[in-house]
């Protein structure tokens, strides 16, 4: 006997029985333990930071996660995969500043580094507890008993290690560099944590007049960063383009571009001046090259003639310069920009930075103390920012020509959120560049899901790739492996515990934990001068952490080398696309460097998960969602799927409760209702599917159908998964178990409901068992808790979530549904034809309750006849279940409809009214006048009507034509997938007695239920109310006893739970007791 099944949704509840089951059996370690010695197919789990609450998009990661690696499980693969955590980096520093009530690296430093370390270990695993009920809760299986974890010695030890062998190919180097730099956090940021902190903000720029040395004349320059030019040292022309010098309404000479010009003066327009500007002269922007002007402050003439041997205050040319934006002509200062810095490179130009790494202008400065780039956290708390004060500064001097405002993107930090700058400082480099090549060529490898990004978002970015900075000025992180000599400048990279305890004579370097200040106390002797090295003070970027992960989880290269080589590269990563620049790159660009392969082989690429109207979800919003209340009311099964069928995993997904119910009881639910099916009716028989077999030789076209079905399915799904093709793996299930509830089930129910246990019941039993059996097994992966609790009591019955008992052992029973083998299609056993003739019913039955809906005609009323024109007739086999289905008497395949439809057309006037204009009066009167049924007939054959109207030669297809059909009288026709379906709807007296009889039956059965009788139970019956009801029944009254298992009706006379109601207009008041 199986166990009861409820018939209720609460799939919560189940699921937690599941989850309890999977861990107490410990079933993902067996799942893993007991593929041991296959093919392996390697998972890379992106660590998350347990110091962060998990989000409504890590539902979506973690199904994604979970779902290929358990079908690649059930495919016969061993899938190791090992959960990890990111525990160094900022947003750690950040969270214990807050908690100890220190702000800043001045006071971290007067706290102390030592205890203020203590704290961010401590502090990494606050929400730990909830990350791995989160887990659980979702069914996401990884090995997070022995997770790899970015702070432990080992882990950072590889690190090192790599960072050694990059240094050897001298590919990791000391630069001074302009870099994104966060002044709150006091530390460089690497150029994928910048590409995720863009902010949009409404700024004023500076088009600034600069006086041209020893004459009466100005240069035009703009900038968007008015703060930046305390440190302006020179100005920056195309030299391909045209520029002019003019003489303006406002009585200057100003030189600019000539494209801009326009533009830029256009503001000098006055009702007594037409033209804003007269042409003195024109020149290329060559001929302005080295053209000396004087600088704005003189502070910045004072500390640029303190660099000696270098030059200010003139002209340079470089091809960056646009004609899109400003004036032609550009600001230049090499401290706070890229392109800046490489034109001063190029020309000797000063260096001047007016600005500290604190963000604040300096003491020299008119505007000392002010930031240059202040948060808005810092403007309400008091802090100036300089732009608006150089702004009026300049006005005041009469140096500035206007202030338009203008909305541009601008990077902010990521964790922070404080405006970054683009900073000249000192930093460490891993020098991509030099291998590049090698990063498309590895790229080319990968299988990206989709293709767009890999060959679009991330191959842009390989091919446009620049050195990235790894070093970070901070102090919770993997120490950066470099030690300094104090003297001589010599630079070394340690690469082991090892090294380092030989190179310092120091043996405690063998156990010393690998993090500031504790390393920071070993001190090598210099080999060049004899004098000390000690390690240079930065930590590296946490993103190096995080692609170090293949090797790093296994201490390789002292540990694990072969388990390594043999695991690598992955076979699937999947994270979020904000991933692309960020744990993509980097286990990309390591693995390039030190392995000279990609580091994973396929990928799918996760959309951002919005609120239901499409808008970033964000608590300050309110549409935030909370992941475990979403799980506690719909579970997890049903958010899975949601995520799985609603769109392609790359897509945004707009998360929505009443989307997720709806995809639950259109898959789950129909899912459950049959299994409940299946399990009462075969505990009625005590039906043992082990006792008994199915013979193939007289299976029904419904069993053989359906077992067709089954294994298309089978294959289909299979194939989806194994090309990652989510989406059509789930619409393949969800169509699979439509067809099997809503067709196969219905068509049958008799034969489950016959006496006694003949071959056809049998057959029709295990036909059954085996499509739930192999959807649920097909479906595990991606629904793993349903299709577990549905195996556990059809294959495990009373054993169900117990240890395997020896006997079941003997029978080589499957602990759970995870641990089996993914179905395989039993081609021979798939019938296309039947398939094809089937889906033409189908299709059949669709447009006939659709002619039914539009006649207002109720399923349960008979209809006399109905009419079918397609492009073959099915056998009389088909044409009963028809008539069936559709409760009409008689079915007849035509190859002609149109004694019952005809159809009118009108010219579409949007696109017929551009071509035939001058003769759409005369083709709107040829319509008119056409044979529809003849017109229709040679627009389906030929696609087009030919014709000609208003001495024009007309050819009009579909989209040029509205077309009305036409009803006959009393008939319903609907048309789709090459179908034409009429039902004839006019109702004889017979025909409406039957259709009473049906409603009343229906009526009797819907009390049954509603006061809860078991399917078996017997009942008395009784009417009171319409004498023409009561006379319909008494013709009919063996029929409705049969069908309600009614031993009696009662007329005029009321038995228990009595109700009225409206049959077709007519009032009968209806009553049902069990005997």
């Amino acid at each position: 006997m199986y166990n009861k099944v409820q018939t209720d949704m609460n799939f919560t509840g189940r699921e937690k029985q599941v989850e309890e089951f999977w861990k107490n059996e410990n079933i993902f370690d067996k799942s893993v333990e007991e593929r041991d010695g296959n093919e392996i197919y390697m998972f890379y789990d992106g660590p998350p930071t347990a110091n962060g609450k998990p989000h409504i998009g890590h539902v979506l990661t973690r199904a994604i996660k979970d779902m290929i690696p358990r079908y690649r499980t059930m495919k016969g693969y061993q899938v190791p995969r090992k959960a990890g955590w990111d525990t160094h980096g900022l947003p750690v520093e950040l969270e214990v500043e807050k908690a100890i009530g220190i702000n800043g690296k001045d006071q971290i430093e007067a706290y102390g580094i030592e205890p203020f370390i203590k704290k961010c270990r401590e502090s990494v695993w606050k929400y730990k507890g909830m990350w791995e009920d989160f887990s659980g809760t979702v069914g996401f299986w990884a090995d997070m008993d022995h997770p790899y974890i970015t702070y432990e010695d080992d882990y950072i030890e590889s690190e090192w290690w790599a960072l050694s062998e990059i240094w050897k190919r001298k590919l990791l180097y000391k630069g001074f560099k302009v870099v994104p730099y966060c002044p709150r956090c006091g530390t460089p940021l690497s150029s994928h944590e910048v590409a995720q902190g863009y902010k949009t903000l409404k700024e004023r720029t500076a088009i600034v007049r600069f006086k041209v040395k020893g004459e009466d004349a100005y240069f035009l320059a703009w900038t968007t960063t008015p703060w930046t030019l305390l440190s302006n040292v020179a100005l920056c022309v195309n030299p391909e383009e045209t520029y002019v010098k003019v003489k303006a309404a406002d009585g200057n000479v100003y030189y600019l571009a000539k494209a801009l010009a326009d533009r830029v003066l256009s503001k000098l327009k006055t009702k007594e001046s037409e033209s804003a500007y007269e042409v003195l002269e024109e020149m290329a922007g060559k001929a302005l090259e080295f053209k000396e002007y004087e600088p704005l402050y003189p502070c910045t003439r004072e500390a640029a003639d303190k660099r000696k041997n270098e030059k200010a205050f003139f002209v340079v040319c470089d091809t960056y310069v646009t004609m899109t934006d400003g004036t032609g002509i550009v600001h230049i200062a090499p401290a706070f920009g890229e392109d800046d810095a490489r034109v001063g490179r190029k020309y000797n130009i000063a260096f001047v930075q007016m600005v500290d790494e604190k963000g604040r202008m300096k003491e020299e400065t008119p505007f000392a103390g002010m930031r240059a780039k202040p948060s808005e956290k810092e403007l309400q708390e008091g802090e100036k920012s300089a732009d608006p004060a150089v702004l009026k500064d300049l006005e005041e001097k009469n140096l500035l020509f206007d202030a338009p405002k203008v909305e541009h993107d601008y990077p902010h930090c990521w964790r922070c959120s404080t405006p970054l700058l683009y900073y000249a400082r000192e930093s460490w480099f891993v020098k991509v560049t030099a291998v590049k090549d090698e990063l498309v060529e590895n790229n080319k490898k990968i299988n990206w899901v989709p293709k767009s990004i890999g060959e679009g978002r991330f191959g842009d970015w390989l091919e446009n790739i620049q050195d990235g900075g790894i070093s970070r000025n901070r102090y919770w992180g993997t120490p950066l492996n470099i030690w300094e000599c104090q003297g001589c400048g010599h630079q070394l990279s340690v690469g082991s515990r090892k090294e380092l305890a030989e190179l310092s004579g120091d043996q405690t370097a063998l156990t010393v934990e690998l993090h500031r200040p504790y390393i920071d106390r070993f001190v090598i002797r210099c080999p060049e001068c004899g004098k000390e090295m000690r390690r240079v003070p930065e930590v590296i970027d946490c993103w190096f952490d995080s692609g170090a992960m293949p090797f790093a989880q296994l201490h390789y290269p002292f540990e694990n080398r072969e388990l390594f080589h043999k695991e690598f590269p992955a076979s699937f990563i999947s994270e979020a696309v904000d991933q692309t620049r960020g744990w993509f790159y980097s286990l990309h660009a390591e693995a390039t460097l030190l392995f000279h392969s990609p580091a994973f082989k396929n990928v799918i690429v996760m959309g951002l998960v919005q609120d239901e109207n499409g808008q970033k979800m964000s608590k300050s919003k309110g549409n935030a969602v909370d992941p475990f209340d979403a799980l506690k009311t719909y579970g997890a099964d049903a958010i899975r799927w949601y995520f799985y069928t609603n769109s392609a995993p790359w897509l945004p997904s707009r998360f929505s409760g009443k989307a997720v119910q709806e995809g639950e009881r259109k898959f789950l639910g129909t899912l459950w209702n049959t299994y409940a099916f299946y399990v009462l009716y075969a505990n009625i028989d005590d039906f043992d599917v082990n006792r008994h077999t199915l013979n193939k030789d007289t299976l029904s076209v419904m069993d053989r159908w359906i077992l067709s079905r089954m294994n298309s399915m089978i294959r289909m799904t299979d194939a989806a998964l194994n090309d990652y093709k989510i989406p059509e793996a789930g619409k393949t299930l969800a169509k699979f178990v439509d067809d099997l509830s809503n067709w196969y089930v219905r068509r049958c129910r008799e034969r489950f409901w016959a006496k006694g246990m003949e071959q056809d019941k049998i057959n029709a039993y295990i036909t059954l068992y085996t499509c739930l059996l192999n959807v649920c097994k097909c479906a595990a992966p991606m629904v793993p808790f349903i299709t577990e609790a549905i195996y556990q009591n059809l294959v495990r019955k009373e054993n169900a979530f117990l240890p395997l008992t020896e006997e079941e052992k003997q029978r080589k029973v499957r602990e759970s549904i995870h641990l089996c083998d993914y179905p395989k299609a039993s081609e021979e056993d798939v019938d296309a034809k039947l398939e094809s003739d089937m889906e033409e019913v189908l299709d059949i039955i669709v447009l006939g309750r659709a002619c039914r809906n539009a006649a207002n005609r109720k399923n349960r009323q008979p209809l006399a006849a109905m009419f079918v024109k397609a492009e073959q007739s099915v056998g009389s086999y088909y044409v009963d279940i028809i008539k069936e289905e559709l409760n009409v008497k008689e079915v007849r395949f035509t190859d002609d409809v149109r004694d019952f439809t005809s159809y009118t057309f009108k010219p579409q006037l949007r696109t017929v009214g551009p071509k035939y204009g001058k003769s759409l009066g005369a083709v709107k009167e040829y319509l008119q006048e056409l044979d529809g049924n003849a017109a229709m007939d040679e627009l389906n054959e030929k696609g087009e009507l030919r014709f000609t109207a208003g001495g024009a030669e007309v050819v009009l297809t579909k989209e040029d034509l509205l077309i009305d059909v036409t009803q006959k009288e009393g008939f319903m026709s609907e048309e789709d997938y090459g179908i034409t379906v009429v039902i004839d709807t006019n109702l004889t007296p017979e025909l409406m007695d039957e259709g009473y009889v049906a409603e009343i039956i229906s009526k009797i059965q819907t009390t049954r239920k509603e006061i809860g009788l078991e399917v078996m139970d017997h009942i008395r019956v009784s009417l009171t109310g319409s004498d023409k009801l009561k006379a319909v029944v008494e013709n009919q009254v063996e029929p409705i006893t049969t069908k309600v298992l009614a031993d009696a009706i009662l007329f005029d006379t009321d038995v228990k739970n009595a109700k009225e109601w409206d049959i077709n207009g007519e009032k009968l008041r209806i009553g049902v007791e069990k005997i």
